[in-house]
């Protein structure tokens, strides 16, 4: 997901920095990824990159893992080391210089998709024919893919339910064995999916009244 495609040139970033702030940084360049740990998968937004490194802000607490990488949604990753961060939002250089014009373009061996997680929750799926166990495979703002031995049709509307999130109303869309790629009918925004997928993998990240309060 890219909220804006301008770009412009700073041309101050490389006056007065240190060395990782020495080469020129690209600014205005919001766009979603997520960051990689340990700990798991987290939304962010790319706020400035440059060859030696990039700034992000997510919708909650920083992950505190050391080793952590920037992964796109084209699925290239870049490892990362932390050099500020303050409130929800950091600094990185790059653990090697990059192309930053492959960075900004994204190149894409397939078709464009959104940015997803790879999330493994117990779901109950629930339809006319009754309710089955499945288990999410990745999940998106939009919709998910999941496992589930139970046998739906293609356009089937089902009901996705589990501990950590509200139930959601999905379509199915297409089916490969025992794995169904669902379509939400109500989808997220950027930031209840941020901070529900924090809540889930790491709920001390999420503060109280950042929850989203989603029906």
């Amino acid at each position: 997901m890219e909220l804006s495609t301008g770009l412009a040139m700073d041309d101050n970033a490389s006056q007065g920095g240190n060395d990782q702030r020495g080469a020129p940084r690209y600014t205005s360049l919001i766009r979603a990824a997520k960051l990689v740990c340990g700990q798991g998968e987290f939304v962010c937004v790319i706020r400035d990159v440059s060859a030696t490194g990039v700034s992000v802000r997510t919708f909650h607490q920083l992950p505190t893992d050391a080793a952590i990488a920037l992964e796109l949604q084209n699925g290239e990753a870049y490892e990362l080391e932390l050099v500020r961060s303050e409130g929800y939002e950091a600094s990185y250089k790059f653990d090697a210089p990059v192309e930053v014009e492959r960075l900004i373009r994204e190149n894409w061996k397939y078709p464009k998709r959104g940015l997803r997680l790879n999330l493994m929750l117990p779901l109950t799926v629930s339809s006319l024919s009754g309710k089955a166990e499945a288990v999410t495979i990745n999940i998106s703002q939009q919709g998910a893919r999941i496992e589930c031995e139970q046998i739906y049709a293609i356009d089937q509307r089902v009901t996705i339910s589990c501990e950590h999130l509200p139930d959601i109303r999905s379509t199915v869309r297409w089916r490969k064995d025992a794995n169904y790629g669902l379509v939400f009918e109500d989808t997220f925004t950027l930031r209840e999916f941020a901070i529900a997928a924090a809540k889930v993998q790491c709920p001390f990240l999420v503060e109280d009244d950042a929850w989203p309060k989603i029906p």
